[in-house]
């Protein structure tokens, strides 16, 4: 770390632990709502804290010799994409990813989220600060399967999944996660721009919409960084995976939107009864999949999502995929709308907020297609 480094670090470490310790504040306020799942909300700002509390900064473990040659690629891609965002994308990261925290385990956190067995639509729980969201994060897996099958009981399709990283929407100083860094460098790229699109638009209560928005953003300023800038380039292998990754996420958003009108159709039928729609829904989902691995799978070019192969399916886990994949090429069909401007798209959807009261009004229909 040089001289100015360690200046710059001395200056903001008492404003970030001032932050620390007012949000924990809030959550003891939070813990005062029983609507806001008060034990949950504590031992998740917990957990936040620990995370926060073993963070390094990312020079320094750059510069320490015991830093393998990987990590030390990776955390260097993640400062350009660092810079990328802010010169490129008139993103504001702050203090976000400068630091680097190495976590004991493979996995930061379970998600569990939960679906009536007759609808598209997620069970919500209210949280401060984000609103109402359709899933609660865990950092014992014991806690996470017990939550899971309390849902259960009541009735409700269940998911439980892990994840890699995540975002305090620029109230704390987000580190790079050693979970983060397990993937390729173009992911790590694209993890990155991801959660910073999540500081520059974010709509409280709109977990859809925020998600979609994040992957677009995410894939696109990828493509873009690997293609465009200094040592990349259209011919070099990344920028190439870049663009086929976007490609294929539009391909299984398409085919997503289509499977889930097809439910949505029985579902919203008032002449079917409940257990007749929990009855007649096997044969969609069966013929979903046959429909997926025989004619979606082979058009894929780098990811080929199989875990919708592998992983149970009900109306949870495709509300877990809906949410990241919902109308992906309505977002590409806006950017085309501004010549390819990324800036611009996003300024666009930023500014229209004020005007609307479903963001997702704000983006064009595309006709279903397979990009």
């Amino acid at each position: 770390m040089s001289t100015d480094e360690g200046r710059s670090e001395a200056r903001s470490r008492p404003r970030r632990w001032l932050r620390t310790v007012l949000a924990l504040g809030a959550l003891s306020l939070a813990a005062s709502c029983m609507a806001c799942s008060p034990v949950y909300v504590v031992k998740a700002g917990v957990a936040e804290v620990r995370i926060l509390r073993a963070r390094r900064p990312i020079p320094e473990v750059l510069n320490d010799s015991l830093t393998s040659e990987d990590t030390r690629g990776k955390l260097t891609y993640v400062l350009h994409a660092r810079r990328f965002a802010e010169d490129e994308l008139s993103i504001e990261p702050g203090d976000s990813y400068t630091m680097f925290t190495q976590l004991d385990r493979d996995t930061l956190a379970l998600v569990v989220s939960a679906a009536p067995k007759d609808q598209v639509a997620p069970v919500t729980w209210w949280f401060p600060i984000v609103g109402r969201v359709p899933y609660r994060g865990f950092f014992s897996v014991d806690e996470a399967l017990d939550a899971a099958a309390d849902l259960e009981e009541d009735g409700y399709d269940t998911y439980v999944r892990p994840t890699a990283a995540f975002s305090t929407l620029g109230w704390f100083n987000d580190p790079v996660l050693s979970t983060m860094l397990r993937t390729d460098d173009v992911e790590v790229v694209q993890t990155v721009l991801h959660e910073l699109a999540h500081q520059y638009l974010f709509v409280p209560g709109q977990v859809g919409f925020n998600e979609a928005f994040a992957n677009f953003v995410g894939r696109v300023a990828t493509i873009q960084f690997f293609c465009t800038r200094e040592g990349g380039g259209p011919d070099t292998l990344k920028c190439e995976r870049a663009q086929a990754r976007w490609r294929d996420f539009q391909r299984f958003s398409v085919f997503m939107d289509q499977f889930t009108s097809e439910l949505e159709g029985l579902y919203l039928d008032p002449n079917v009864s409940f257990e007749e729609k929990v009855a007649r829904r096997e044969p969609l989902f069966t013929d979903a999949l046959v429909r997926f691995e025989n004619e979606v799978m082979p058009t894929f070019e780098s990811i080929n999502f199989s875990s919708f192969l592998t992983t149970p399916l009900n109306n949870a886990t495709l509300m877990g995929r809906i949410r990241y994949y919902n109308r992906l090429p309505d977002f590409q069909t806006l950017l085309d709308a501004h010549d390819g401007n990324l800036t611009s798209a996003m300024e666009e959807l930023r500014d229209g907020l004020d005007g609307v009261e479903d963001p997702w009004d704000l983006l064009p229909r595309t006709p279903p297609a397979v990009p």
